[in-house]
Order: C-alpha cells, then sequence, then structure tokens
C-alpha cells in the first residue's frame, strides 16, 4: 500500500458511509443522538477529498493528517475515537512510502491498542471495537497461516469477522456514553458504532477485491 492505494481504500469507505448514512441515523437514534450516519459520511468524504489532492507520499504524514482532519469534519464520540485508531497507524507507517500487508496489519493493531487506550475500552462492551478488534486478529491469522501476501483473502475473512462481531454486540449490554444509561433495553439492538467497523471493513474488502481484478 502507498498513498495512492490508501486513497482508493478510503474513497470506498467513504461511498459506503454515504450509502449507509440513512441506516446509521436511524441506529444511533435508538440510544444516541442521531447523528452518526451524518458525522460518518461527512468525515469520511472529507478525508478522500484530501487523499485525492495531497502530494503527499510518507503514509504516516499522510494517516496523521487524515486524524486530525476526521476529528474537525466528524465531530463526533466515534469520530474521535477513530482518529485516535488512525493515529495509532500513522505513528507505525511513519517514514513509509509503502507498507506491506504485515506492515497495514501492525499499523491496524497499534491503532486499536491506541483507541483502547485514549477511550478507557475494551471488547465486549458494545462499541465498534467489537467489530474492529476481531477483524484485525483475523488479518494477521490469515497472514500467518497462508505466509503470503493475498490482501483479497486477508479482507475477505476480516470483513466475515467484523460482520460477526457486530452481530454480537445484539447480546451486549453498554458501559460507556448515553447508551449505558439504556443497558437493560439495549439487550437485542446491534451497536450503531460495532455497524461503522463492519462497514469500514467490507469496503476495504471490497477495495482489496476490485485492487486484485485489475492487476489480472
Amino acid at each position: 500500500m502507498d498513498v495512492e492505494a490508501l486513497a482508493d481504500a478510503i474513497k470506498a469507505i467513504s461511498k459506503t458511509m454515504e450509502l449507509n448514512r440513512d441506516y446509521l441515523i436511524v441506529l444511533d437514534q435508538q440510544n444516541g443522538d442521531g447523528d452518526l450516519g451524518i458525522s460518518m459520511a461527512n468525515g469520511f468524504s472529507a478525508l478522500a477529498s484530501y487523499l485525492e489532492s495531497t502530494d503527499e507520499k510518507d503514509l504516516g504524514r499522510a494517516l496523521m493528517r487524515c486524524s486530525s482532519l476526521l476529528n474537525e469534519t466528524s465531530p463526533s464520540t466515534l469520530g474521535t475515537i477513530l482518529s485516535f485508531g488512525l493515529l495509532g497507524m500513522a505513528k507505525t507507517l511513519k517514514g513509509k512510502l509503502e507498507a506491506s500487508l504485515m506492515e497495514i496489519v501492525q499499523a491496524f493493531e497499534s491503532g486499536l491498542s491506541l483507541i483502547m487506550e485514549r477511550a478507557h475500552s475494551k471488547e465486549g462492551e458494545k462499541t465498534i471495537l467489537d467489530s474492529l478488534a476481531p477483524a484485525i486478529r483475523a488479518l494477521k491469522v490469515n497472514l500467518q497461516e497462508n505466509q503470503n501476501e493475498d490482501c483479497e483473502a486477508a479482507f475477505a475473512s476480516a470483513a466475515l469477522k467484523a460482520a460477526e462481531g457486530s452481530e454480537a454486540t445484539r447480546t451486549m449490554k453498554p458501559v460507556h456514553g448515553r447508551a449505558a444509561y439504556y443497558s437493560d433495553a439495549s439487550l437485542g439492538v446491534i451497536d450503531a458504532g460495532s455497524v461503522v467497523g463492519k462497514l469500514i471493513f467490507e469496503s476495504l474488502s471490497q477495495w482489496a477485491f476490485n485492487r486484485k481484478k485489475m492487476s489480472i
């Protein structure tokens, strides 16, 4: 992955968020402010626009700017949380013009760790971590087991685990934010943040598929 490929990946995520804007709004209205679809669509659209026009080649610096930009254009709790993730990735990829799949996995792991540290959260608390964490583990396991750089297979596996993790939030009680006030009532309701994580990895899976198809 280089900055050009990163731009394509973020563009895919941006399109998905725009397509799911209303769905995310409805989900968020159950236990939140109802602005999730708007903040995610606006935030990723801003990232896509930046990456499409920038001359930056350093992946770390590009992601650092993406972190700041997402925080500015997606003024929501999840926007801030995802900006932490991008910041963690930026630190890992600083100085790199290209990154292998293993380096991307390591960047995801750093991003995940920073989210947990800054948000004081972990898996099982009905948040976006319940889709992001299993997806990132799946990426790493796929790479280790297959010992190759099959980006399409790795991200397909990650997307599946993200979807399973998101669905599992229906059985969880939230412990953070406004949703915590509706703890018992939230049983049976899928977490909107976890759906965002699922959509991110679904988009990356489609991006990887398209990338492989174009190289054939």
